[in-house]
């Protein structure tokens, strides 16, 4: 007899047939020995019933993993910030746009939806089990939104919910007044934005550090590969580091304490 699948044994089986498909771009399959998508995504807890949603995803680098993994059994929702001018031919010509539109078959039940990035909601309160967002919280801190994005986490999430951060990682002991245009930020802010949010951190991952990366090159985090933008300048010499070194916490947002009048009656039992 064969012995039943474990739900983690099930997952992972569906994350490789997932990264291996024929749908994800070469490019970005070449970038996965520096992203570890599996090793993240299970860290995280992501399976493949959930409702995922996952925050500016850009270009769709992890909406070629999540949309497909989760499409047939959950629902994977990409949260973008709403254009200033509300141009909805610019909306609908976005690269988002255009990746679920060409292949119905891996994302046909993909959705994406807008916020305010001052006034951010991403759907109903309680009703994602787990919110993802990947290098984009330098990007809040410099615009000074961070606190509102993960309350906004915070409430679309229910109880037990999971919010899962990567981001660039600055240096030990670095003061986020001396990163903040850098790319990098300290790891202990990030935890407080989303301690202060509500959230507990349960756990940190070492997945995505790079002991290589110094933490200290001329354009920040963008000297590095992918985006390499001093061109040829010591080209060799970023690529020989790879991609940044990088954070990867994972915090849940706590059960619902019980009502006050169940907890009398609980207790007068």
């Amino acid at each position: 007899m064969v012995p039943p699948t474990s739900a983690s044994d099930f997952t992972a089986t569906q994350l490789d047939q997932v990264l291996a498909g024929s749908w994800r771009s070469p490019a970005n399959q070449a970038r996965d020995v520096y992203r570890h998508p599996k090793a993240t995504l299970q860290f995280f807890g992501v399976q493949p019933d959930q409702t995922v949603i996952e925050i500016t995803p850009g270009g769709g680098w992890y909406s070629e993993i999540l949309a497909p993994l989760l499409n047939d059994n959950g629902h994977y929702i990409a949260a973008v910030a709403a254009p200033r001018d509300g141009a909805e031919a610019r909306r609908d010509d976005s690269a988002l746009h255009r990746l679920f539109a060409a292949d119905p078959a891996h994302y046909g039940n993909a959705k994406i939806v807008e916020f305010n990035p001052r006034a951010p909601v991403f759907g109903p309160p309680g009703s994602a089990d787990t919110v993802l967002t990947f290098r984009n919280a330098h990007n809040w801190v410099q615009a000074g939104t961070a606190p509102a994005m993960f309350q906004a986490f915070f409430q679309v999430l229910r109880p037990g919910g999971v919010l899962g951060v990567v981001d660039h990682r600055a240096a030990p002991g670095a003061t986020l007044e001396a990163v903040k245009g850098s790319g990098y930020l300290p790891a202990d802010y990030v935890v407080k934005l989303a301690v202060d949010a509500g959230f507990v951190l349960h756990g940190s991952s070492e997945v995505n550090a790079n002991p290589l990366d110094t933490h200290d090159h001329p354009k920040g985090v963008w000297t590095l590969p992918p985006t390499l933008t001093l061109g040829e300048q010591d080209r060799a010499r970023y690529q020989a580091i790879g991609e940044s070194d990088r954070m990867t916490l994972r915090f849940v947002k706590p059960a619902a304490p019980a009502s006050a009048a169940t907890a009398a009656a609980t207790s007068a039992r």
